[in-house]
């Protein structure tokens, strides 16, 4: 697999991201469900966001590394917070996550009314090898 980033300024660095990925020869490519903080029993999370995005991560490469890909092979990485002005002060929890991974993806970041439950935030990624 080949992987490009495309980013026309430096701005987006500081913010752990790409505007665009290229990808050219991927043997495959893995599709993720929005992964949120939900126990393996099923249950929602109604702790703080903190420890949900600690959680939603945690699913999230559960998920990639159980069907046999690396959290690297990350291209596309979408967030879904009930409150960015909550999420915000946590942001580098994440950024931490990605560098330790390598991951070099392009991000969309979204504030919804609601999710299932009590959930504050959601993780949503496409993956390729």
């Amino acid at each position: 697999m080949e992987k490009r980033t495309v980013n026309p300024w430096k701005w987006q660095d500081e913010r752990s991201y790409s505007q665009a990925v290229e990808v050219k020869n991927a043997t495959s490519t893995l599709y993720c469900s929005g992964q949120a903080a939900i126990d393996p029993d099923g249950t929602s999370s109604d702790k703080d966001m903190k420890s949900q995005l600690v959680q939603a991560i945690a699913n999230l490469e559960e998920v990639i590394t159980t069907a046999g890909y690396e959290c690297k092979g990350i291209v596309r990485l979408n967030i879904y917070t009930t409150s960015t002005h909550e999420l915000w002060p946590y942001f580098p929890i994440l950024q931490e996550w990605i560098a330790k991974h390598r991951i070099e993806q392009a991000v969309t970041m979204l504030e919804v009314n609601g999710l299932f439950e009590t959930l504050k935030v959601e993780l949503e990624a496409t993956v390729v090898k």
